[in-house]
């Protein structure tokens, strides 16, 4: 019988020969990665947001100039950018009543983007949800779905120039719509704006749109009245416009324009719009601005929606050397919209589990996943969501627990905090790509206590959508021309 030392020499030789064979089966996973969430920091900008005064901050403004980018031919057209916040002093004395607020205006945003997709899916045009008459007074066109009155649109907006001579005006920043119009004289139902209202017979480049013209047969909604041709755009979420279709001169500053750009001149107009005199459609249709100036590429940078701060967009710019390249597709069903290849999502550094192709946008144009401005909280397939609530959750057992607040399920109070630790969290978009999160874009705040939740939400609609809380800090750059989008983080 061997003894015990002899028994101990093997076991130890066994052992030394199992690590050779098999180096990997007796290695630890890898610690998960983290990233710090600034507690102190964000509370305090929650604060000031409350009692900024828009009125305090001088005007950033745009500037012009030429192209020396690989985007191709014309010229780099470059426009300030705004957050809500930094231009309309909000009413609410509390930050959770505001991030209520927000929420729900939020929940509209997506409705009324999933709704436009299921209608186009399904082969309904908008024109044919209620009759229209032949002859149309603007009046006949201002019913809207819903009503608007406690509903609003717009969370980012830019200053333009319109008209000859160009008159500055600020405009609601919308990746998710392609019609661009602005309020105007004489008004009918004209909300508050922070400019004065543009008024057309100021204007010698003023032109209406005749009935029988190609923008006229591009609209969604349309009449005619006298030969010219009359518009509507409802939002779904209650906000609408209605009045004449025109082309004006769009100005990027004292040194460049753009003539004959197709818009709407509305006359009855519902939302709380707030600051804004109008709307700037980005997305990918014909009427767009981006089509209508046949820009190559354009990018924005969307500062803290708490920030005062500004950054830019702008036209025909190049991609960032460092940025994140992912494929942008297009759903043949509806041309607005921008899809991104997303695949799936990384939580502390490690792939979080889920079933191939369930972000692909199917034959029918079911799915996919877009990127938008105008939506605040990224909204995911419900199972995407779990999965990714459930690999943070996992990871965030030390962190005291919240309830939840409106759609958010996963909140933390950190009231005794003044920064923690929390796992990473990456978009994936294949091929080794991924878009790393800073911490204060997936835990924000919700009051001014230390309440802090996971900003992602589940949708039961088969379309995903990334929003712009995610997309904070981050040029965001659509190459029109090869089909890419790229997003840099820290280029505002």
């Amino acid at each position: 019988m061997a003894s015990p030392s002899s028994m101990l020499s093997i076991f130890f030789s066994v052992s030394f020969l199992f690590s050779l064979l098999f180096p990997f089966s007796l290695a630890r996973s890898p610690p998960p990665t983290t990233a710090t969430l600034d507690v102190s920091a964000s509370l305090r900008q929650a604060l000031h947001i409350l009692s900024f005064d828009p009125f305090s901050v001088s005007e950033t403004r745009p500037v012009f100039f030429n192209s020396s980018s690989s985007s191709g031919s014309g010229s780099v057209f470059s426009v300030p950018l705004h957050s809500r916040g930094s231009l309309h002093k909000t009413h609410h004395t509390d930050y959770k009543g505001l991030v209520l607020s927000r929420l729900e205006r939020d929940s509209s945003r997506v409705n009324s983007l999933t709704s436009e997709l299921e209608l186009a899916v399904n082969g309904v045009h908008k024109s044919e949800l209620k009759p229209l008459p032949t002859e149309i007074e603007p009046e006949a066109l201002s019913t809207p779905v819903i009503s608007g009155t406690s509903l609003g649109s717009g969370e980012y907006f830019t200053r333009v120039g319109i008209g000859s001579p160009a008159k500055q005006f600020y405009m609601v920043l919308d990746t998710g719509s392609d019609i661009n119009w602005i309020q105007c004289e004489p008004c009918s139902d004209c909300y508050q704006q922070s400019d004065p209202i543009f008024n057309p017979s100021a204007s010698s480049s003023y032109s209406p749109v005749s009935c029988d013209s190609r923008q006229c047969s591009s609209l969604d909604v349309s009449s005619c009245r006298g030969g010219k041709c009359l518009y509507q755009v409802s939002y779904g979420d209650g906000s609408y416009t209605v009045g004449d279709f025109v082309t004006e001169t769009v100005s990027f500053g004292n040194s460049g324009n753009i003539n004959g750009v197709a818009l709407g001149c509305g006359h009855t107009n519902e939302g709380l719009f707030v600051a804004a005199a109008g709307l700037l459609g980005l997305g990918g249709g014909a009427l767009s601005l981006t089509s209508q100036i046949k820009a190559t590429s354009f990018s924005y940078c969307l500062v803290d929606r708490d920030s005062a701060g500004s950054s830019t967009l702008d036209f025909n710019s190049g991609f960032p050397a460092d940025s994140v390249i992912a494929p942008l597709m297009r759903n043949r069903k509806v041309d607005t919209f921008y899809f991104v290849g997303l695949t799936g999502f990384s939580v502390g550094g490690q792939q979080v589990q889920l079933p191939p192709g369930l972000f692909n946008m199917d034959q029918s144009g079911n799915g996919g996943v877009i990127v938008d401005c105008g939506t605040a909280i990224t909204r995911l397939q419900t199972q995407a969501y779990n999965a990714l609530r459930d690999a943070f959750v996992s990871l965030t057992r030390d962190l005291p627990k919240a309830g939840g607040v409106a759609l958010f399920d996963t909140c933390y109070d950190l009231s005794s905090r003044t920064s923690v630790r929390v796992p990473t969290v990456a978009f994936d978009f294949g091929g080794g790509k991924s878009l790393d999160l800073p911490a204060k874009n997936y835990l924000i705040p919700v009051d001014s206590s230390g309440t802090f939740c996971f900003a992602f939400a589940p949708t039961s609609s088969s379309l995903s959508i990334i929003g712009n809380v995610q997309q904070q800090g981050t040029r965001v750059s659509y190459d029109l021309g090869s089909n890419r989008v790229g997003f840099s983080p820290h280029k505002c």
